[in-house]
C-alpha cells in the first residue's frame, strides 16, 4: 500500500547513519566517551553505530541528535555540493525504525540552510515510539499534520488523539510518545522548525 509506494523510491539510509554520527562527533571534537555522557547512549553502542554494525532505533537516534545539537533531518541530510531547490521524490531518502517499523521520508531539499524541514511518515498499526525529554532541543518546534488514519500522542502538556486532517504544534524538547493502537497506518507530515519562537 502506501508503505510500498514510499519504499520503492530509494534505498535505505542505514549505511550512512554511522558515517554521519562519526562526522558530526569529530567536527565537535567529541570523544566516544564524551558523546556517551552527553547522550545517555553507551560508548559501545555509539561505536557499533559508527562502524555500521548496529541498526539504531528512532529513540536512540533522537538522543544522539540532541547531544550533537542536530535533528534527525540534519543527520540524514547529504552534504550536497550543488544544492538544488527541488528534491525529486525518487531521490528522497527513506529510513525505517527497526523497532517500531515506522517509515520516514526526508522530503525537503538538502544543503540549502533552510530552518524548516519537511518529513513524511507512515506509522504502522500497533507501533509505539517513546521520545524522552531533550532539553538541548529547546526552541525546535514541529507541526504534525495527519493525512489519514488516527494517532495517539502522550505529551507533558496532556494526551492528544489526532484524526485525519488534524494538525498539532509542539516543542521538540518535550517528552512525548507516539502510539497507533488502531488497525490502519497513520500517514502524516512533520514540519520541523529550528528557529526560536
Amino acid at each position: 500500500m502506501q508503505s510500498q509506494i514510499m519504499e520503492q523510491a530509494v534505498p535505505s539510509l542505514e549505511q550512512t547513519i554511522g558515517e554521519r554520527v562519526r562526522e558530526m562527533r569529530t567536527v565537535q571534537a567529541l570523544t566516544l566517551d564524551e558523546l556517551a555522557i552527553r547522550s545517555g547512549v553507551s560508548r559501545a553502542m555509539i561505536s557499533r553505530i559508527e562502524r555500521g554494525e548496529a541498526s539504531p532505533t528512532a529513540q536512540l537516534l533522537a538522543k544522539l541528535c540532541s547531544a550533537l545539537g542536530t535533528t534527525l533531518s540534519a543527520l540524514f541530510a547529504s552534504a550536497a555540493e550543488n544544492a538544488s531547490p527541488v528534491a525529486r521524490r525518487a531521490e528522497q531518502r527513506l529510513w525505517r525504525d527497526p523497532e517500531s517499523g515506522y517509515l520516514r521520508r526526508s522530503v525537503s531539499p538538502d544543503g540549502l540552510g533552510a530552518p524548516v524541514d519537511i518529513v513524511e511518515v507512515e506509522f504502522p498499526p500497533g507501533a509505539r515510539v517513546v521520545f524522552e525529554r531533550q532539553p538541548a532541543d529547546r526552541g525546535i518546534t514541529q507541526h504534525l499534520w495527519l493525512f489519514s488514519g488516527r494517532l495517539e500522542l502522550t505529551m507533558e502538556s496532556g494526551p492528544q488523539i489526532l484524526e485525519a486532517g488534524d494538525c498539532l504544534f509542539m516543542g521538540l524538547e518535550e517528552a512525548h510518545v507516539f502510539h497507533n493502537p488502531y488497525d490502519e497506518p497513520a500517514h502524516y507530515a512533520v514540519i520541523l522548525c529550528r528557529t526560536k519562537v
